[in-house]
C-alpha cells in the first residue's frame, strides 16, 4: 500500500479579517498546505463565496444572468438583500460601473450613498469595486473609504502603476485592500513589496492574480496562482497574502456562455451552459488555492457551494471562523 509522507512547509497564508465595524467579520487564509491538501495540513477557514452587485442597471449583463435579480437592478441595497438573504452569499461586492467615466460618470458622492445603503442593508462585509480608470478610481474610492471609517471593506483594487492613494487610505480609514497584477508573479510579488514600503500591513492585503475564464486563460492564471502558492508556503512572505478571484465577470464574457445559437443541440441550453461555464472557471481556481470567489450568477454559487461542502465539510460547519449568522435560503 502506497503511504503519503506529509509534508511540512515552512510559510503559511496569512489571515485576513474582512468586515469590522457594523459588519460581522469573515476570515480567509491560514492554510499551511497546498490547497486541499487535507491529509497534511491544516485549513482553519474554507474559501468564502461573493456575489456582484452593481450601482447601475447593468447594461453588458445578459438576460440569463439578468432574470434572477429582476426587480434589483441598478438598486444595490435591495440587491444585496437579495444576495445575502435569498442567494447566501457569504459577503457582496458593489461593482460601481456607474462611476466609469464612459458609462454614466456618476459622482463620488453618489458612489458612497450606494455604499452606505448597502451596509445599512445587510450585515455582511463589503467589497467596493471602482471603475478602474485611475485618478476616478482613486476619487471614488478614496471618498467610499473615508466615509466608511472602520468598515473594513475590501477596495478593490490598486495596482503596480497606481497604489499609493488606495494604500494611504486604506492604511488611514482601516481597510483591506485588493492588490491586482496581471497574471504575473513577479508583479504580484512587487505590489506587495511597494505595499509594504508604503505602510499597508500585508495582514491587510488580498492578492488578485486576475482571473482568466475557461478558454481565455485560466490555464495561465491557475499556473501563476500556483506558483504564488508553492512561493509562499516556502517562505517568501511577500506572497503570503489569501487570493481573491472576481470570476463572474471574466466567465460571463466568454461567447460560449452567452451565445444564444451556436451548433444546437450540442451546445444546449445557454443559461446552463453560462452558469457551468461560471462555475468550471471557478473550481479549479479553489484548487489553485483561492480564498475568495466573486460570482455572478446565484446558481452558480448555489453549485459551487455544494461543491465546497463536499471537500471541506457540510455547510453547518463553515461558519467556525464567523460569528453566528442568520438563516439564510439558498436557491438550487
Amino acid at each position: 500500500m502506497l503511504t503519503l509522507k506529509p509534508k511540512t512547509w515552512p510559510g503559511a497564508i496569512r489571515k485576513v479579517t474582512l468586515g469590522a465595524g457594523s459588519r460581522r467579520p469573515l476570515t480567509v487564509g491560514g492554510g499551511r498546505g497546498l490547497p486541499l491538501h487535507f491529509f497534511e495540513a491544516d485549513f482553519p477557514h474554507r474559501p468564502v463565496l461573493a456575489l456582484e452587485i452593481t450601482d447601475v442597471d447593468p447594461p453588458r449583463w445578459i438576460e440569463s444572468v439578468r432574470r434572477p435579480w429582476e426587480g434589483v437592478l441598478g438598486q444595490p441595497a435591495a440587491a444585496a438583500r437579495r444576495a445575502v438573504e435569498e442567494y447566501g452569499a457569504d459577503l457582496v461586492m458593489l461593482h460601481l460601473v456607474g462611476t466609469h467615466p464612459d458609462r454614466g460618470n456618476r459622482s463620488a458622492e453618489q458612489a458612497v450613498a450606494d455604499v452606505r445603503a448597502v451596509l445599512d442593508a445587510v450585515s455582511v462585509p463589503l467589497i467596493v469595486k471602482g471603475p478602474g480608470t485611475g485618478l476616478k478610481q482613486n476619487d471614488v474610492l478614496a471618498r467610499v473609504a473615508e466615509s466608511c471609517n472602520g468598515e473594513g471593506l475590501v477596495l478593490h483594487s490598486a495596482c503596480q502603476e497606481d497604489y499609493k492613494t488606495l494604500a494611504a487610505v486604506a492604511v488611514a480609514y482601516g481597510h483591506v485592500l485588493a492588490a491586482e497584477s496581471p497574471i504575473d508573479l513577479n508583479i504580484a510579488k512587487q505590489l506587495n513589496i511597494l505595499l509594504s514600503d508604503a505602510n499597508m500591513n500585508l495582514d491587510r492585503v488580498l492578492i488578485d492574480p486576475l482571473t482568466g475564464a475557461l478558454g481565455y486563460g485560466l490555464e495561465y492564471t491557475y499556473s501563476v496562482m500556483e506558483r504564488i502558492r508553492l512561493a509562499a508556503l516556502g517562505g517568501d512572505p511577500m506572497l503570503t497574502c489569501p487570493l481573491i478571484c472576481v470570476v463572474g465577470e471574466e466567465a460571463w464574457k466568454a461567447k460560449e456562455a452567452k451565445l444564444a445559437g451556436g451548433p444546437e443541440p450540442l451546445w444546449g441550453d445557454q443559461e446552463k451552459r453560462g452558469v457551468h461555464w461560471e462555475v468550471v472557471t471557478a473550481l479549479p481556481l479553489v484548487q489553485a488555492g483561492t480564498d475568495l470567489l466573486v460570482l455572478r450568477h446565484p446558481d452558480a454559487l448555489a453549485q459551487v457551494r455544494r461543491q465546497l461542502d463536499v471537500w471541506f465539510g457540510p455547510t453547518a460547519q463553515r461558519a467556525r471562523n464567523q460569528e453566528p449568522h442568520q438563516e439564510r435560503r439558498t436557491k438550487n
